[in-house]
């Protein structure tokens, strides 16, 4: 029976893997990797200190996502991002993509959100991935410069309605 749970320190290898491949389903110059691999790279004290959840099918892991919270502002690419949550991961292996997954994440998040009483998620998202998140109700914020030069990625942010029912 397929659930979502919290993370565990020893799935760490296991998600870094998921975070490669559903990166590699885009397409990307394998050069983006060498410079992604810091941030893709999940370790047992990341899980430790985050938010991270699963999802697990008989079994395999099929997907996680991370929330993290910085307590002050931060600078992404030089450009400062508000201290408040913010979605660091979504990632669905590819073998399980368009089974449903991720939307069941999104549900698991925006749920896990209200219990913590997070009114406003932030994401900088992938631009693959930015009418996911439209769909799933997260309002375009606007462009934010990625790390790789000459790029940027979507800002995007969801609010949080502490009243609305699962």
């Amino acid at each position: 029976m397929p659930q979502i749970r919290r993370a565990r320190r020893e799935d760490a290898q296991t998600l870094t893997r998921i975070s490669f491949d559903s990166k590699r389903y885009w397409g990307y110059p394998e050069a983006y990797f060498e410079h992604w691999a810091a941030e893709l790279t999940i370790d047992a004290g990341y899980i430790g200190r985050n938010d991270v959840f699963v999802y697990a099918n008989a079994g395999h892991l099929c997907g996680y996502y991370a929330i993290v919270e910085c307590p002050e502002d931060v600078a992404v690419s030089g450009i400062p991002l508000p201290q408040g949550f913010w979605l660091e991961h979504m990632f669905v292996s590819p073998r399980w993509i368009g089974r449903g997954i991720g939307t069941k994440l999104f549900d698991h998040l925006r749920a896990h959100c209200r219990r913590r009483r997070i009114d406003v998620l932030g994401i900088l998202c992938d631009p693959n991935a930015r009418g996911f998140y439209e769909r799933m109700g997260c309002e375009y914020v606007g462009e934010h410069p990625s790390t790789i030069e000459g790029r940027t990625t979507p800002r995007l942010q969801l609010i949080i309605d502490p009243e609305e029912t699962p």
